[in-house]
């Protein structure tokens, strides 16, 4: 069973009797009468106590802790509340038998459960008459026993026996007094008992005697007898304090400190050995020689102790010492200067990182630039890396790669949908379920001081009545605070400086601009098709057949069908999607080989087509129109590039301009500027300065269902007015991409990569780029734009000369 009954001490009875007056009736004769002619059943179940006995009116709380002894408590709360309450002869014995315990015990009657913080159950019982055990009857899961009733007889009313009962007062109330662990008040309590019975009951049953002697007492019918028997054990009691107090009093001018601290320990020692509770003690001492192995700080080893005396000054019944019992145990679970020895072999490094990521060289390049740099200097505080692009790109997992690369532990915080400032700093652990925050719970679970650490999604911080979580965060991701990070359960600053920290975010803008500061943002764009099929032949299809069981040779997929799952079945910049369609694949063929039927282990596309369903999505492809005022243009969205169309048309009116599309602010303002640049060059372009008087001009972007905004269409809109005022067609597989002032230069866009490969798959064979933009198309591989000719221009009159013909 492992765990014990233990009765509470004299200040916790006294304190209970000061608190739940109404729990400890002071009874009289006429109550004691009602308890005695009580009916009680003939079998009971028998809750044992180490240390102490029940009397007959006396109210008394127990921790019960012994796992047969919490079921006892549950099966008899939810029947009669009644049950039978015997004493050990040997409190040493965990489960005893029936050979164990006395015959003679009280019946008793459950007046309140509590539950404690530590899993026990405190119980407050009342006895009610003593009884008899006849015969026991069952001694699992706990003894169960058919008894015989002992009612007492009232005593006789007489100056003999007044005179036995005011001594009893008398000594009673002065081993009060003597004894400084029980308060004052109790006294006051003993005299306002009017029933003899009750008094002498309520003496015995919280009488620091040994348990055989008190359960003579309780055997003994005679009133008179039992009252006599307890002024012999309150004499005794009395002398044995008078006579501790007078030792006190001699030897305290002569102990010093140390020795006066070392007497009070060992006399709380002895205390709790008698009471039977020496867990708390233990629990100490094992925190302190936890300490003693503990490589930590002075200033952190300090505080520690500190903490720990406090424990020690603590009342183990009370909440706060399993509060503060915690929070040493947090101090000692912490790593404080406990950190992993970086096995820096940079050519294993690139090797890992190329195994489980196909592209994102820029990342590889610049986490191999800081494993050099830890390498030669061998210590250095470690960067914030802010990973952001589109979702399934790897940003994540990559994270995993790292830490293997450097021998590092791995540890992922999501910090999507975070509203809660304490879920970062910790609560005070002054409150009630305070807990510490998550970044020091993830260290914590580290076991170590220099993780690779993910903020997994900084850019879904969010903030509430709370607090400001992202405000909470600039302290961890400052280099030049962490290594003081203050948690607030804690209440002591942590050295974060040489953890390797790794924010993910999808969109750059919704990154708290405070954090953007403080970390080194490297951008991760989305996936070219060349890069897709080969991340499915190396990743995503051996991972999806290992994770359905299946062997290599069961199923193997082309160039070919992935390029057709790619293209037809998903539209993202990562791979999520494509692992998803991947997985179908396999789970059919799994059925077959389940079903014993017959299949084709390289699937046709015809194939891929029955397994998945009617193509999703249809590649936008350039459309050779031969009507002026048709131009292409180059997007970029969060899933990947894509191309559009740009149309203009002229109609009678005053010069107006007419927009549709489901534009955006930005847009429509690029559509103004264009038009405001095209008639203060009309003449310079060909253009009939009359035309805009007698003419109105509407500018359409097809797919008004999906909103547009940016200003990358600027030089699009811009050669779309042009070619439809001049009546100029537009050279066929063109497409631009550009920002426009109104004087007329043509400013970079961002996503190039992406609007690139978006043009290639739409067989585009020409695309205009700001000259400012030359740099990102020297950073793509170029078997990926190969057959793409580039032309890089400054003016918007250089844009129209290659555009028109």
């Amino acid at each position: 069973m492992g765990k014990e009954i233990k009765v509470m001490n004299e200040q916790a009875l006294f304190d209970m009797l000061n608190d739940e007056a109404e729990l400890i009736p002071l009874l009289s004769p006429e109550d004691e009468k009602k308890l005695q002619e009580s009916e009680v059943p003939d079998i009971l179940d028998i809750l044992t106590l180490r240390n102490n006995i029940l009397l007959p009116g006396v109210v008394i709380p127990i921790s019960v802790g012994r796992d047969q002894s919490i079921k006892l408590i549950e099966d008899v709360n939810n029947k009669h509340k009644t049950l039978g309450v015997v004493a050990q002869k040997n409190p040493e014995i965990e489960v005893p038998k029936k050979e164990d315990i006395y015959q003679v015990g009280t019946v008793a009657k459950i007046q309140r459960i509590i539950k404690m913080p530590d899993g026990n159950l405190t119980v407050i019982i009342q006895g009610i008459k003593r009884f008899k055990i006849e015969e026991v009857l069952q001694e699992e899961p706990y003894i169960t026993a058919k008894i015989e009733s002992l009612p007492d007889a009232q005593p006789k009313k007489s100056k003999e026996l007044d005179a036995i009962v005011d001594s009893i007062k008398e000594l009673a109330i002065k081993a009060i007094k003597l004894n400084q662990n029980i308060p004052t008040e109790a006294s006051f309590a003993i005299e306002n008992i009017v029933s003899p019975v009750f008094l002498v009951n309520f003496i015995t049953s919280n009488l620091e005697a040994e348990v055989a002697k008190k359960q003579e007492l309780l055997e003994t019918d005679d009133f008179k007898e039992r009252a006599l028997g307890l002024l012999q054990l309150l004499d005794e009691e009395v002398q044995r304090l008078e006579l501790k107090n007078d030792i006190k009093n001699k030897t305290r001018k002569v102990l010093d400190k140390q020795s006066r601290e070392y007497f009070l320990h060992q006399e709380m020692r002895t205390i709790q050995e008698e009471l039977g509770d020496i867990g708390p003690m233990q629990e100490i001492e094992e925190l302190k020689k936890k300490a003693e192995k503990k490589k930590w700080k002075d200033s952190v080893k300090e505080h520690f102790e500190k903490e720990l005396k406090r424990l020690k000054r603590m009342n183990p019944q009370a909440p706060d010492f399993s509060i503060q019992r915690n929070y040493l145990e947090l101090m000692l679970d912490l790593p404080w200067d406990e950190i992993t020895e970086d096995k820096i072999d940079l050519k294993y490094a690139q090797e890992v990182l190329d195994r489980d990521h196909f592209g994102l060289e820029d990342v590889k390049k610049r986490i191999i630039e800081y494993l050099a740099v830890l390498k030669i200097k061998n210590d250095m505080k470690s960067p914030i890396l802010c990973l952001y692009g589109p979702p399934g790109v790897g940003k994540t997992s990559l994270g995993k790669s790292i830490a293997e690369a450097v021998g590092r532990k791995y540890v992922r915080m999501s910090l999507g949908g975070m509203k809660d400032e304490s879920e970062i700093r910790g609560h005070r652990k002054t409150y009630i379920g305070a807990m510490p925050g998550r970044i020091i719970q993830s260290i914590k679970k580290a076991g170590t001081s220099n993780p690779v650490f993910i903020l997994d999604e900084i850019d879904k911080l969010g903030s509430s009545h709370r607090g400001d979580p992202s405000s909470a965060m600039l302290e961890v991701l400052d280099p030049e605070q962490n290594s003081e990070f203050y948690d607030n359960f804690l209440e002591i600053g942590y050295d974060l400086s040489r953890v390797l920290f790794i924010a993910t975010a999808n969109y750059f803008y919704d990154i708290p601009w405070a954090l953007r500061d403080r970390m080194e943002v490297i951008p991760i764009s989305g996936y070219t098709i060349e890069e897709k099929i080969e991340i499915a032949k190396r990743h995503l299809l051996p991972k999806q057949l290992k994770e359905h069981g299946l062997k290599p040779k069961d199923l193997k997929l082309g160039k070919k069908q992935i390029k057709k799952i790619i293209e037809s079945y998903t539209r993202e910049s990562g791979v999520r999607g494509l692992d998803k369609m991947i997985a179908k694949v396999v789970r059919n063929t799994a059925k077959s080989i389940a079903m014993e039927e017959d299949y084709n282990k390289k699937p046709s596309l015809k194939e891929i087509e029955k397994i998945l369903g009617k193509p999703k999505f249809t590649i936008s492809e350039y459309e050779d129109n031969k009507v002026p005022g048709v131009v292409t243009g180059l997007a970029w969205t969060r899933v990947g590039g894509d191309i559009l169309f740009i149309e203009s048309i002229l109609a009678k009116g005053k010069g107006q301009l007419h927009l549709t599309g489901n534009l955006g602010q930005v847009m429509k303002e690029s559509a103004q500027i264009a038009l405001a640049y095209i008639k203060a060059k009309a003449e310079k372009f060909g253009i009939k300065p009359e035309m805009f008087e007698q003419y109105q001009i509407h500018v359409h972007v097809p797919e008004g269902a999906t909103p547009k905004d940016g200003p990358s269409a600027g030089i699009t809109m811009l050669t779309s007015m042009v070619s439809a005022l001049t009546g100029r067609k537009v050279k066929p597989h063109l497409a631009m991409t550009g920002e426009i002032t109104l004087r007329g230069k043509v400013l970079p866009v961002g996503g190039i990569k992406e609007k690139i490969l978006a043009a290639k798959r739409a067989k585009i064979k020409e695309i205009i780029l700001s000259e400012r933009n030359r740099k990102d198309v020297d950073e793509i591989n170029e078997e990926y734009i190969k057959g793409l000719k580039f032309h890089y221009v400054k003016k918007m009159e250089e844009v129209l000369g290659i555009a028109l013909l």
